[in-house]
């Protein structure tokens, strides 16, 4: 599961759309949750570490941010260069629901 729209598959539409709402405890909750059902240093725990990382900052939680930022990048830097150009870096976009499945 390398590629980008089965990674963005990982977002829980349930934290896109709190994201949505502005409930900015919930969405990290849930995407702590959806990270910690994958072992560390997979790439989707990579995916979804630096989600939370972008929306700790979002929330003006830099510190935890930055630090979960720095561990995602970490190993996605790891990737082949295939594999980097596929997935790319995950942004604040991938918690737009318009681009999540809804399964």
């Amino acid at each position: 599961m390398t590629d980008r729209a089965s990674l963005r598959r990982l977002v829980p539409c349930a934290a896109a759309q709190a994201f949505a709402d502005g409930d900015d405890r919930l969405t990290a909750t849930l995407l702590q949750r959806a990270r910690d059902a994958h072992p560390p240093g997979t790439l989707a725990w990579a995916v979804l570490e630096r989600l939370l990382g972008l929306a700790f900052i979002h929330v003006q939680r830099e510190v935890e941010g930055t630090f979960a930022l720095e561990r995602a990048d970490a190993l996605l830097d790891t990737l082949t260069d295939e594999q980097r150009l596929d997935v790319g870096r995950p942004d604040l976009d991938w918690l737009d629901l318009d681009g999540l499945d809804e399964d």
